[in-house]
């Protein structure tokens, strides 16, 4: 049972204290990147002391934000911690003299090397070995984030997110036998088609975003996109015919009511049989503090997600990792 920050993510914290920052940058490059989507979303729902930003690595150094300094802390995450941009994005910030916190799998990578302070999460996809995933990318990310609130505000949000996150594992285990059997309906149905997209918002808008460009379209080649369930409205539901494929997340925070939106529009104009829907509030959160529950939705909607990718993967007769042309095999891009 998690009782209390791991030991990084305080020393971490411990050592940010005496800061007072008033901007929170979140860098990083695409799965990475997505998890910052949530880890904003949260910081805007509970933090009345700092504003927080994120930005894709090369885009941060390129754009140059004129608030980066002395005064703001910077957040940037790579699994492996060799991601260049990554990398060029901490020595950037530091340059500037900001607070730096690189999290990664590898506490002896380039970017644990240019940052203030690393912090270690581990990841089942990327070193094949099971994990709690308490302990995952977005589990570390919001309890630094919970950390740094309550630091500044003494909001209480850290207490209630370990007691939480030792219900999220669980949560997952069951989830997946709440959707095997829809998966493997949709898969069929799926894994021939040329284009899928997935459709959420608010904290589970990053899910969608990595399941499109980092699992579909990396790891499948599908056409894919991720499609926020309000810009829907604004061309992308034009795509929409009998045939359309689509993945959506109904979330529990307060943007559910877009993605519901969405959803109908989906069902009425669409086929059913190619709407394939996760609902939050389908899932068995027991355990879980209600106001913490919409940010680990997303965790289990990946989670699941990910297995429905191997299935895909195994009526296309495609490999879900091995099979990538470009991605960790090129060096001169």
């Amino acid at each position: 049972m998690i009782s209390a920050l791991p030991a990084d993510v305080q020393r971490a914290l411990t050592a940010t204290a005496g800061r007072r920052f008033s901007h929170l940058f979140l860098v990083a490059c695409g799965g990475s990147l997505s998890i910052m989507m949530a880890g904003k979303y949260f910081v805007d729902r509970h933090s009345g002391t700092f504003a927080c930003d994120i930005y894709n690595a090369d885009e941060f150094v390129c754009r140059d934000p004129r608030l980066l300094g002395p005064d703001t802390l910077v957040v940037l995450c790579s699994q492996t911690g060799t991601t260049n941009e990554t990398v060029r994005a901490a020595n950037y910030a530091k340059d500037r003299g900001a607070a730096t916190i690189g999290m990664t799998l590898d506490l002896i990578s380039p970017l644990a090397k240019a940052v203030d302070h690393a912090v270690a999460y581990q990841a089942s996809y990327t070193t094949g070995k099971e994990i709690d995933s308490a302990c995952s990318n977005y589990g570390v990310l919001y309890m630094l984030l919970a950390g740094l609130i309550d630091e500044r505000e003494g909001a209480g949000i850290t207490a209630d997110l370990l007691m939480s996150l030792n219900y999220l594992q669980p949560s997952i285990e069951r989830a997946h036998r709440t959707y095997a059997d829809r998966f493997q309906a949709f898969a069929p149905r799926f894994g021939p088609c040329n284009t899928i997209y997935t459709l959420a918002s608010g904290a589970s808008y990053g899910a969608a975003y990595s399941y499109a460009i980092c699992v579909l379209m990396e790891m499948q080649w599908y056409d894919s996109q991720a499609i926020h369930a309000n810009e829907f409205f604004h061309g992308p539901f034009e795509v929409v015919d009998r045939d359309a494929c689509f993945v959506v997340l109904l979330g529990l925070d307060e943007t559910r009511s877009l993605s519901e939106r969405a959803r109908d529009f989906l069902f009425k104009y669409g086929s059913r049989e190619n709407i394939l829907v996760l609902d939050g509030a389908e899932l068995d959160l027991s355990g879980m503090s209600e106001h913490i529950k919409p940010y680990l939705v997303p965790l289990v909607f990946f989670d699941t997600l990910w297995r429905f990718a191997y299935e895909l993967a195994g009526l296309r007769g495609r490999p879900m990792l091995e099979g990538r042309r470009y991605m960790k095999k090129l060096t001169d891009y």
